[in-house]
């Protein structure tokens, strides 16, 4: 693989290089073994306890939570629908169960995304519920004082989802979550997408397990 530098990136590479007493190429080849050695951050825009308390409203743009991941869940300004990012897409799951691709211009009030890199993987088989299946991902994390990004990709032989109606600012979660609309699948294929979030953040992030579901066929 060849790659090309700029003339002030190669000076700094050869001033290393002498000052280590080292090649040029074990400068670079230790530069990029440590960049690529560290932990990729969460990134959070807004603490979830202010959309519990209903400020639905933000300036942070779409396009501005793409720089800082390409995974993640969230909601949009007026809670209008719940949000997944994957791959780098942006996806509006909306009150009447449709989904549509959002635009950069759109803003969100919470997101919580990174730039998903899988440090480990299990296969799944079997029928879980739900208790069952937060102990089965519990054996999968090393840690519950540590956060952590969880993709799972598969065929569901059930899931049930549940989306938000859109909103004015203001008004308690709590009072909004007794008139989401929940939807049934059987049968289909898709991601869940979520995090888990130690207790002690609760203020920052819904603590435990937190996934949002985007089918294959969205």
């Amino acid at each position: 693989m060849w790659v090309e530098i700029s003339k002030e990136m190669e000076v700094i590479i050869e001033k290393k290089a002498l000052l280590f007493k080292r090649t040029k190429e074990e400068v670079v080849k230790t530069a990029l073994e440590e960049y690529l050695k560290k932990e990729i951050p969460i990134y959070i825009s807004a603490p979830i306890n202010a959309l519990v308390e209903g400020l639905y409203e933000e300036d942070t743009l779409i396009s501005d939570i793409k720089k800082r991941g390409d995974f993640g869940i969230g909601t949009f300004n007026n809670l209008d629908g719940e949000m997944v990012m994957l791959g780098g897409e942006v996806f509006q799951l909306l009150a009447n169960g449709k989904v549509k691709i959002a635009d950069d211009s759109m803003q969100t009030p919470f997101s919580c995304v990174t730039f998903f890199k899988a440090d480990a993987g299990e296969e799944v088989r079997g029928e879980y519920d739900y208790q069952q299946f937060n102990e089965l991902l519990d054996k999968c994390i090393p840690s519950k004082n540590m956060l952590y990004s969880i993709r799972i990709v598969g065929l569901f032989k059930y899931v049930r989802t549940r989306s938000v109606p859109k909103q004015d600012n203001y008004r308690p979660l709590v009072e909004v979550a007794k008139e989401q609309p929940e939807f049934v699948y059987k049968d289909i294929r898709g991601t869940m997408v979520g995090f888990y979030n130690p207790s002690f953040i609760s203020s920052v992030n819904v603590p435990g397990y937190h996934f949002h579901f985007l089918s294959e066929d969205f």
